[in-house]
């Protein structure tokens, strides 16, 4: 057993000390928890890492009656942090906690990274439009029609808080918009 490939492999695969601790501080899971889900993660990758396709076949579990892709690929790129086309057991454990665990403003704020597409710290009304399908697909939300497509929930949200006028909005201006936004908000956060 004391070869230095099985050596070097343990290594890539192993959970530290320190990777639990910034998993307790940054997650909903407890210690417990954190280790199961790492045993879990090692059957479904054996190397430690996630690439886009098998992250999106994972996260699909979760939310088995929607449509999950869209959304998967812009919450795999929010969390594939050094761009390296994988994901590692820390990033994805925090994508897992905070979307399905986190109150509703740590999922706008992570919604608001994720389309703040040229990361100019702001969203036109394009991305957000974007960001409104991804969570209907995500949800499985069929009531797109009239008052609730996708464009006529932008244009409510900005029309009550694009106070410049400019066609886009702050961080903050977009989560009190959700927040306001009562379809959203249920759709957001069915249970608040």
């Amino acid at each position: 057993m004391g070869s230095d490939t099985s050596k070097s492999k343990k290594r890539a695969t192993q959970l530290t000390e320190e990777e639990i601790q910034l998993l307790l501080k940054n997650t909903h899971f407890n210690r417990q928890q954190i280790k199961e889900w790492h045993q879990g993660f090692l059957k479904d990758c054996a190397k430690g890492k996630l690439d886009k396709k098998k992250f999106i076949e994972v996260y699909k579990q979760f939310y088995p009656t929607g449509k999950a892709d869209k959304f998967c690929s812009h919450v795999f790129k929010t969390f594939d942090t050094d761009n390296s086309g994988e994901i590692d057991f820390v990033e994805f454990l925090i994508a897992i906690s905070v979307t399905s665990h986190g109150d509703i403003r740590e999922k706008l704020n992570m919604a608001f990274n994720m389309y703040d597409i040229d990361k100019n710290g702001r969203v036109d009304a394009k991305e957000m439009e974007q960001i409104v399908t991804a969570i209907y697909d995500l949800l499985g939300e069929e009531n797109r029609k009239g008052e609730n497509s996708p464009s006529k929930r932008v244009e409510k949200i900005m029309t009550r808080l694009d106070s410049n006028g400019d066609r886009s909005l702050t961080k903050d201006e977009f989560i009190n918009g959700c927040l306001q936004d009562d379809f959203l908000k249920n759709l957001l956060a069915p249970n608040a």
